[in-house]
């Protein structure tokens, strides 16, 4: 007499071995996915540091060609912040640098802030404390 036995389920060793081959594969896998959540911090902080420095510059590059340039030659020297960078305080404010600008390098000597001609401008919006900077030249005529 041959009895057929038919197996329904799974027997334990099979639930253990499937247990541990799900551990040794999610470990990874979550490691994986807490690097992306990181990530998207980091994402959102730079996207909203540039936020800030765009919408600086636009303004700035709103305002007429003469503050700007009184501004600069106030300052006196391009690393020094002028009246339009935001008052001290918590850290993270935006310091604004202005300087006239050598962009024809007539005097010959490779420094763009020496020898300036009267009708270039630089520009420069910075956040304190951080690398996260924009920087352009305006001319008097736009």
């Amino acid at each position: 007499m041959n009895r057929h036995r038919q197996e329904h389920g799974l027997t334990l060793v099979e639930v253990l071995v499937t247990i541990v081959l799900l551990t040794i594969v999610l470990v990874p896998a979550m490691r994986a996915l807490q690097t992306g959540v990181v990530g998207a911090g980091v994402h959102g902080d730079v996207s909203s540091s540039h936020y800030r420095l765009t919408s600086r510059l636009e303004e700035l590059l709103a305002e007429p060609f003469a503050d700007l340039s009184d501004a600069a030659i106030a300052a006196g020297a391009p690393t020094t912040a002028t009246t339009y960078s935001e008052a001290a305080g918590p850290p993270g404010r935006l310091l604004v640098y202005l300087s006239l600008y050598d962009g024809d390098n007539t005097d010959a000597d490779d420094n763009p802030f020496t020898g300036t001609d009267p009708d270039l401008l630089w520009i420069r919006v910075e956040i304190e404390d951080s690398v996260h900077t924009l920087q352009t030249i305006r001319a008097s005529g736009y």
